[in-house]
């Protein structure tokens, strides 16, 4: 770091030439050579050298938070069991738009565990503003600051739900989470209309129980009407290149499917392990940038590209769950996106098992409900896990310990049920990544 107070050194303003070295080539070329060199090496000096003090360390987390040992403890309807498997970590990405602040700090509260990671983003059709008082509103919850794990994007993405550019903003963020922490295990990215049902002890608990390698991803080979709708049109996405909000430019030319590789189509939700998000962002196959370059001219690119990735990939095929743990509610199998849930679907969604569910109107009082019922959660309150130590709806998480011990809970069991079905449905197993 530089130091305004700490007086650099400054090389010499000139040489005195003698003129007689002027009139000789061979002997100006030398000078100038030497001249050259001697500033190459002052230069050198002088950047390798010290000009202030070292930037400090960045604060570590609490330590009650998460104390140097390697066991912890699951606490399961009051009765300790020794030895569990170690509790993963799952990295959030939490998006939204203008007018979302709120919606995202909710959904934070209703998804936090010190264990995990989040990074925040208001896109590009929020003000700055709004992005400085999201940043300010985390750093005034007291646990966001002893974990030191909630982030928030500062230089915004333009972000078309139906364009590319939803999916390059999903890379950006994964890659960002990359770089944050090395120790996560999942990618979920989730948009100001998703809540979680089920609390981060009870999805921990169940995901330590599963090789880390997984993806949860709703996929299908088959096409039907997409092809027509969202895979032979060509689109450019103004999030790419415009700097101000503008429509979506749709080509009159259409376009064959590649026979180079096989398409998949899919949800725009999944959950991605951190080895395949790795080969998406930094591996040395090249299939996921050549993907990328084919839908990013695509409706819908979100949606399939993971599915895609994944199932024309010999080293994740078979890693690969036909489900993506949300919760959504399709009027017609014919309709790309999801209806808006109701109060009605409360009692199928919970018996869903999914760990997530969209989508939710902003205020919805269906999320009041989740939160008293479900997720035992106060309002302005992050749900409450076995690291929260306070008296049970006193501000329970004001006082916390150690992170690594879960309280799983019936959110647990059913997602538990859910799992097993799907891992234990040969019909499903067999019909991973299968063309239809």
């Amino acid at each position: 770091m530089h130091n305004p107070h700490q007086t650099t050194p400054q090389p010499p303003s000139s040489f005195m030439l003698p003129t007689a070295t002027l009139k000789d080539p061979k002997t100006t070329l030398s000078i100038v050579l030497a001249t050259s060199l001697f500033s190459l090496v002052l230069f050198l000096a002088l950047s390798s050298s010290p000009l202030g003090p070292s930037p400090p360390p960045p604060p570590k987390p609490d330590p009650f938070l998460f104390p140097a040992r390697q066991t912890h403890q699951i606490d399961f309807d009051g009765n300790g069991h020794a030895d569990p498997p170690p509790p993963p970590s799952i990295a959030y990405l939490i998006s939204g738009s203008s007018g979302d602040m709120g919606r995202i700090i909710r959904l934070l509260s209703a998804t936090y565990h010190p264990r995990n990671r989040y990074l925040l983003h208001l896109d590009r059709f929020a003000s700055q503003a709004e992005r400085d008082r999201l940043a300010i509103n985390v750093q005034s919850v007291p646990i966001f600051k002893a974990a030191r794990n909630v982030d928030v994007i500062g230089k915004a993405d333009f972000v078309y739900p139906k364009g590319s550019s939803s999916l390059s903003f999903t890379l950006h963020g994964a890659s960002m989470l990359l770089r944050l922490a090395s120790n996560w295990d999942w990618f979920i990215s989730l948009n100001a209309g998703d809540y979680p049902l089920v609390t981060q002890d009870d999805l921990l608990h169940i995901l330590s129980y599963l090789p880390k390698g997984l993806n949860f991803v709703s996929h299908s080979s088959y096409i039907g009407w997409r092809e027509s709708k969202k895979l032979k049109p060509i689109i450019v996405d103004p999030g790419l290149y415009l700097s101000e909000k503008t429509a979506m430019f749709y080509a009159s030319q259409k376009r064959e499917l590649p026979n180079a590789y096989r398409i998949f189509t899919g949800s725009s939700f999944a959950i991605l392990s951190r080895d395949f998000v790795e080969f998406c962002i930094l591996g040395t196959d090249n299939l996921p940038r050549t993907l990328l370059m084919y839908f990013s001219n695509t409706p819908s690119a979100l949606s399939n590209y993971f599915p895609t990735i994944l199932c024309n990939s010999h080293q994740f095929k078979r890693t690969i769950i036909n489900h993506s743990l949300r919760y959504a509610n399709f009027d017609k199998p014919s309709k790309e996106e999801a209806r808006r849930v109701i109060s009605d679907d409360f009692d199928a969604m919970i018996q869903s098992g999914a760990a997530f569910a969209a989508k939710f109107p902003l205020n919805d009082p269906l999320l009041d409900r989740i939160d008293r019922e479900i997720l035992s959660r106060g309002r302005g309150d992050v749900v409450p896990g076995g690291w929260c130590l306070g008296e049970y709806r006193n501000n329970t998480c004001s006082v916390w310990g150690d992170a690594d011990v879960l309280r799983p809970g019936t959110g647990a069991k059913r997602l538990e049920k859910l799992i097993v079905e799907l891992l234990s449905n040969s019909s499903s197993a067999s019909n991973r990544c299968m063309f239809e």
